[in-house]
């Protein structure tokens, strides 16, 4: 997998709903792979066409003080424990070296122990076997490609349309577009259960290759 650059402030970007129930805020974290900071509208890019992320910028709480990597999982791994990535284990994307400690402790767990439902849609890319799976790091609802990028090992055919993604766990044949899919489950999840406030952690594959025609 290639170099990253900078990734959008939308990594950062948290869409907020006051929980009436608890008082305390639901929060929806999205973060794209492999997009500019200033690949988009709201960050003044007036090339590319960005309508739909411009207004969830419009409605979420913008953060423009923040520390990232210039490459995929060491950025992951820092997002999800506040910590350097170095700490966490993490020290490329590839060969062994993206994999977390199983120690580390994740926004994830720390809300889930606060009594949040967690759910992470779309890319991990922190390692594959426990302890280091989503789920031992504090998400109870997954659904997941594998490894850095929907192409690589099982799905080689870099299929974006009709991938194989893990749904908790369990290897399924998805119907549909990837990130389509990863927004509805999304979204499934946001409805399941409305008494508890939510944690959704939404990371599609793209804008990452391979490119599609929109």
């Amino acid at each position: 997998m290639g170099s990253l650059r900078l990734i959008s402030l939308f990594a950062l970007a948290f869409s907020l709903a006051i929980s009436v129930t608890l008082g305390r805020p639901n929060i929806i974290l999205v973060m794209t792979d492999d997009q500019g900071y200033g690949d988009l509208g709201t960050h003044g890019n007036d090339e590319i066409d960005t309508p739909n992320l411009d207004r969830f910028a419009s409605e979420s709480l913008g953060m423009d003080r923040f520390y990232v990597n210039p490459l995929c999982a060491p950025t992951r791994a820092s997002l999800m424990t506040g910590r350097y990535y170095l700490r966490t284990g993490i020290l490329h994307t590839s060969r062994g070296a993206a994999k977390m400690h199983g120690d580390e402790v994740t926004i994830a767990e720390l809300l889930k122990g606060s009594g949040y439902r967690t759910g992470l849609f779309g890319k991990w890319h922190l390692g594959e076997n426990y302890p280091m799976r989503p789920q031992d790091q504090g998400f109870e609802e997954t659904l997941i490609h594998k490894s850095g990028g929907i192409g690589q090992t099982p799905d080689t055919d870099a299929n974006y349309f009709n991938p194989i993604l893990w749904r908790n766990g369990d290897l399924v044949k998805a119907d549909g577009y990837c990130t389509d899919l990863f927004f509805d489950a999304a979204i499934q999840f946001l409805r399941s259960d409305s008494d508890k406030p939510f944690f959704i952690y939404v990371a599609p594959n793209v804008p990452h290759t391979p490119l599609d025609v929109a």
